[in-house]
């Protein structure tokens, strides 16, 4: 056939251009995933080095108040008794304020404000002046000059000195309070960047692959429209061709994106939590993903299929699941976003639910008029009660629910979790 006239290199080439197009973007919105991932850790490494740092000032500050008061109570009692042995804890706070005060200053110099730097400026001063009292109060009672140093302590200048040091280092903490409730309202507003834009990511994947698998369905009805047999037969093995390599690409575009996501956090035991969440979800995406090849308008995933290569990697003969119903296909539409609630479940009841007190787990489905009722029973997990705040997996069911046109409920029982799940079922083909 002349290629002049035949329309379907010109398709094919359409269709590449569109598949390359999806798969840029996805790959440019996982990648962004993993770019917010690492700010939030290194917001989290900030905040950990700023509690450090601020405890660290904190303990310093308290010692120059505590030594400025050890200092003080000595002398007090020894102009009052003359005994020689309250000396001791002025002795001591003498002994204690240079060195405090010199390791607050190689604390706070690096990062200092010019007011956290003149308040350090003026606690040193304050301090000396303090101590300079102190000691020139101790040296007349050394002389036998009693009244002279009575008048001195009376003067009230050692007490304005006093309230002044205290004031400026309750002003100093404040600051540095107010530094660490900073950075912890920073690390809270870079993890709350990742869930908006990791369901994103989900439903984004999930339109690349419904896109994708559509341009394969137009491609084979163009086929179709083909004169000759062998054309035909060319036409249909190249349609096939890219469907694989679609497949293909997409597995292997997942695989990438988890193995980044696992070096992100080689060196960063502290993100393990953060980045082994992404990788589960970014799993049950790939998982739904191989259960639901087939083109979406033809109901070509099992169900029972899902449920048990979602359930698979978790049972053994003291993880046990009991799964029961007939035969349901759904189209593959539906199956990847009820794959990612299966999974949430699965892994709630491994961590939180029936798997982890040694309880077992029941799942049947069944046809009920124009949709499908799946349960999900868990027993075996003590339960106080309805959860007091929803966490992110709640969120992504909910979310996935209103992308298989269905619903999820759940319900706590004493002895565990029981959640219904309802699927619209195919209309056009029966299941």
């Amino acid at each position: 056939m002349n290629l002049l006239t035949n329309p379907l290199p010109r398709r094919y080439s359409e269709f590449r251009w569109k598949n390359v197009t999806l798969l840029t973007i996805v790959a440019g919105a996982m990648f962004a995933v993993i770019l917010l991932v690492a700010q939030t850790i290194a917001s989290e490494r900030s905040e950990r080095t700023q509690v450090s740092l601020t405890n660290d000032i904190l303990l310093e500050l308290r010692d120059v108040s505590s030594a400025a008061l050890n200092a003080e109570t000595g002398q007090r009692g020894y102009l009052i008794t003359l005994d020689r042995r309250y000396l001791r804890a002025y002795l001591t706070g003498r002994d204690q304020i240079e060195p405090a005060l010199r390791r607050l200053r190689a604390l706070i110099d690096p990062v200092a404000t010019p007011r956290q730097a003149e308040l350090v400026d003026r606690i040193e001063t304050l301090s000396t002046r303090k101590f300079d009292e102190l000691d020139r109060s101790v040296r007349l009672l050394e002389e036998g000059r009693l009244l002279d140093a009575r008048r001195d302590v009376l003067s009230d200048e050692g007490q304005e000195t006093m309230e002044q040091l205290r004031d400026t280092i309750a002003e100093l903490e404040r600051i540095e309070l107010e530094t660490l409730a900073q950075a912890a309202r920073e690390t809270a507003r870079a993890e709350g960047r990742v869930l908006p834009l990791l369901v994103g990511l989900a439903l984004l994947l999930m339109v690349a692959l419904v896109s994708a698998v559509r341009l394969v369905g137009r491609t084979a009805r163009a086929e179709a429209m083909a004169e000759q047999a062998g054309a035909l037969a060319a036409a249909r093995d190249r349609a096939d061709l890219l469907a694989r390599e679609l497949n293909h690409r997409v597995k292997n575009l997942f695989a990438v994106v988890l193995a980044i996501v696992k070096l992100s956090a080689r060196d960063k035991p502290e993100a393990k939590e953060v980045t082994e969440g992404i990788a589960s979800r970014i799993r049950a995406l790939l998982t739904a993903h191989e259960v639901s090849q087939g083109a979406l308008e033809e109901p070509v995933a099992s169900l029972g299929a899902l449920v048990e290569t979602t359930l698979s990697p978790y049972r053994s003969s003291r993880l046990t699941a009991e799964l029961t119903g007939e035969e349901v296909l759904l189209p593959a539409e539906k199956i990847t976003p009820l794959g990612l609630v299966l999974h949430e479940l699965t892994t709630n009841a491994v961590k939180y639910g029936a798997w982890a007190h040694n309880g077992s787990i029941q799942v049947d489905w069944v046809r009920n008029h124009n949709e499908v009722v799946l349960t999900w029973r868990e027993t075996g997990a003590t339960i106080q009660g309805d959860p007091e705040r929803t966490g992110f997996g709640s969120m992504l069911m909910t979310s996935a629910a209103r992308q298989f046109g269905g619903s999820v409920e759940r319900d706590f029982h004493k002895d565990g979790l029981e959640v219904v799940i309802r699927i619209p079922a195919p209309t056009h083909t029966p299941i």
